[in-house]
């Protein structure tokens, strides 16, 4: 991958800046770069492509590509349960590759901060932050426009989340693949906004920086206990087969409680905030500012209630 393409993401839990291995980098980068790949934009960004390809990681010949894409990746396997195979090595346990894309945390492997006033990351994946949705934000890449109306799709509802503040988790066809609730809450409505299903990589958005209100989306709006109401927006990608909703909506949530998972494909989750309610932890924003993501483990500190004042409460916002 040439330097111009390099993804350099901080990882927050070795203190160190790491250059992402990009699954499919070339082929994003003919798709959005190239003058051929942007005629057939049309084409790949459909939703006809996205879920016939989604289809074929069904397949029980799709589970052949488990082992390789575990070792090209240095994927840390033995964190996670086996598929439905549990004879087998875990390796080869999965009956597709969809089903090792869903794949679980063993018990333990992850656990939510247990402090009220510490928002849960509620992916595992690289963020960035920002403290405020103004309608001059550029997000995440210069000259692009992010604002809570865009997102959202409806101007009533998006009011409360004008110039509040803004969490994008970027998930990785890499990475655990099921997303969650930060808080404890309940959720008031959710709707589908539809849209294209273009590739959410950041060498797609050098090149078109309108996708995230461009793609298929789906918005819940959440009554949280401790961080006041939540747009939790998840935003359908290239090759995402299905957005799968796995929690009763009707129901009220608790923190770490799964909500859904992509089927494959990266992807991303934006999670909207009223102004005042909470702040994107420190070091995330202060990497955002430098153009950096933040890798942070599911469960571990995103964001504080800004009226904190303790010391033993800053868990991830001084690393």
């Amino acid at each position: 991958m040439s330097q111009d393409f390099e993804i350099q993401v901080f990882n927050r839990y070795e203190n160190k800046m790491d250059i992402e291995k990009v699954y499919g980098g070339d082929m994003v980068k003919f798709a959005y770069g190239n003058p051929i790949g942007r005629l057939l934009a049309p084409f790949i960004a459909s939703k006809m492509l996205s879920r016939l390809y989604g289809k074929a990681q069904d397949s029980v010949k799709s589970a052949q590509k488990v082992p390789p894409f575990i070792k090209n990746f240095a994927i840390q396997i033995e964190q996670y349960q086996k598929g439905s195979l549990k004879g087998n090595p875990i390796e080869t346990s999965y009956q597709s590759f969809n089903e090792f894309f869903i794949r679980k945390f063993k018990d333990g492997q992850r656990t939510f901060t247990p402090k009220d006033e510490e928002m849960g990351a509620f992916a595992e994946a690289r963020y960035f932050g920002h403290e405020s949705m103004t309608d001059d934000l550029n997000i995440p890449v210069k000259g692009s426009m992010l604002r809570a109306i865009d997102l959202i799709g409806d101007d009533e509802l998006a009011k409360d989340f004008i110039d509040g503040p803004l969490i994008i988790a970027r998930l990785c066809p890499v990475d655990y693949h099921r997303y969650h609730y930060p808080d404890d809450g309940r959720t008031l409505q959710s709707f589908t906004v539809a849209g294209d299903l273009h590739s959410v990589n950041p060498l797609a958005l050098k090149y078109r920086h309108d996708i995230f209100i461009k793609n298929e989306r789906r918005v819940s709006i959440l009554e949280t206990e401790h961080f006041g109401k939540l747009a939790y927006i998840e935003v359908g990608a290239t090759m995402v087969g299905k957005i799968v909703q796995t929690y009763d909506e009707s129901k009220p949530f608790k923190k770490g409680d799964e909500k859904g998972y992509f089927l494959f494909g990266g992807s991303t989750v934006v999670l909207c905030g009223e102004k005042g309610k909470w702040v994107p932890s420190t070091d995330m924003l202060e990497n955002t500012k430098a153009g950096i993501e933040t890798y942070i483990q599911l469960g571990d500190v995103v964001a504080r209630k800004p009226a904190s004042k303790n010391r033993s409460t800053q868990k991830g916002m001084e690393a």
